[in-house]
């Protein structure tokens, strides 16, 4: 490493710390804005309303940072080197011989650096605090009582419950239905509550113990009916080994809980649901283009201050804003888009397809 790329980099680290506290300050400040009646209304003291905003936001900064990281990076990059511009330092460079390609290593290896910190987030945080995420405003300490209705519990079963406390692992009159491979209901589990009971060394962490459990084989029924005074044949359960502890029921929850999830356990439930293989491989794929495109906003960026000629600072920020917004907000969009199982790997991809050739286009007319 050069006197020049440690230079770089400690400017880039400096600008990068002041980006990601503004930016990471000014999206909670403003939701905080927006629904701090939704923590007043449960919380009779300032000091529980102030655990509560810290319990929520403290766990939904890295959902933020997830989304605002190829922002942050770039906001980042882009001061450094309008600042070296501004200063006439990259002219100094061009006249010691040094071309401004190599001005770019340093910047592009910090945005390299950037994104393996988001895919570190994404990959292993994430799935680590899925269950606060599903939590809304109201509810940042998972303390209220709310029904769950057929999630699906491994590759057979369906649970429900009338009530689901996540902070008590506890369920009142829960009830899992189970099927064969054909959709038909063979077994009834019943219980009056379910309370999470942790085992060390259990796949699933623990087990839930029911309070008068009572299993009925549905095989011998005729009919469409599962009522169960129809059901003779009964038994009494003390244990249910389901794979949904009360972290995964309530992280799934979730509108987005495919996205709270690690590579690994999207494989496990593409094998487990057939019904959610094209949406896995939308997460899948969105997982490794994300880091890409942030670095084609990078790459976008850079051009338009990587220049030996002076201009007006300001007018090519706005057209690098212009440009790289356009990028940032096809790939937002992207997410959201719903498409069949067959091309459900092209939204992750569009915005590398229609704005690569724009980085090349771009980088190519750098003037060294």
């Amino acid at each position: 490493m050069t006197t020049l790329d440690r230079y770089i980099v400690r400017q880039l680290g400096v600008d990068y710390a002041i980006a990601l506290t503004v930016m990471m300050s000014l999206y909670v400040v403003l939701d905080l804005f927006f629904n701090i009646d939704e923590f007043t209304e449960v919380s009779s003291s300032w000091t529980a309303v102030l655990g509560d905003i810290a319990s929520y936001y403290g766990s939904h900064a890295f959902l933020y940072f997830s989304q605002l990281s190829g922002v942050i990076t770039l906001f980042a990059c882009l001061t450094t080197l309008a600042r070296m511009r501004r200063g006439n330092e990259l002219t100094a460079v061009l006249s010691s011989g040094v071309s401004l390609y190599r001005v770019a290593v340093p910047i592009v290896v910090f945005g390299l650096g950037t994104s393996l910190l988001w895919y570190v987030d994404t990959e292993t945080i994430l799935p680590r605090l899925a269950h606060h995420l599903a939590r809304s405003h109201e509810d940042a300490r998972g303390r209220a009582a709310r029904g769950i209705w057929f999630v699906r519990d491994g590759e057979t079963a369906l649970l429900s419950a009338m009530e689901f406390v996540p902070a008590r692992g506890w369920m009142r009159q829960p009830l899992v239905l189970f099927r064969d491979e054909n959709g038909r209901a063979t077994r009834l589990l019943e219980a009056q509550e379910a309370s999470w009971k942790a085992v060390e060394g259990h796949p699933a962490g623990g087990v839930w113990r029911l309070e008068q459990g009572l299993e009925r084989r549905l095989d011998a029924v005729s009919g469409d009916s599962i009522r169960p005074s129809d059901v003779p044949d009964t038994s009494a359960v003390e244990y249910y080994e389901s794979r949904l502890g009360p972290r995964s029921i309530e992280a799934r929850q979730a509108q987005q809980w495919l996205k709270f999830s690690s590579t690994r356990e999207l494989s496990r439930l593409a094998d487990e649901d057939p019904t959610l293989v094209g949406r896995v491989r939308q997460v899948r794929h969105s997982r490794f283009a994300t880091p890409l495109v942030h670095m084609l906003m990078l790459l976008l960026g850079v051009p338009f201050f990587l220049s030996r000629e002076p201009a007006n600072v300001l007018a090519d920020a706005g057209k690098c804003v212009a440009t790289c917004g356009l990028c940032f907000l096809l790939s937002f969009s992207s997410e959201h888009f719903v498409v069949g199982t067959t091309l459900s790997a092209l939204p992750a991809w569009l915005p590398l397809i229609a704005f690569s050739p724009v980085a090349v286009v771009l980088i190519d007319r750098i003037r060294t």
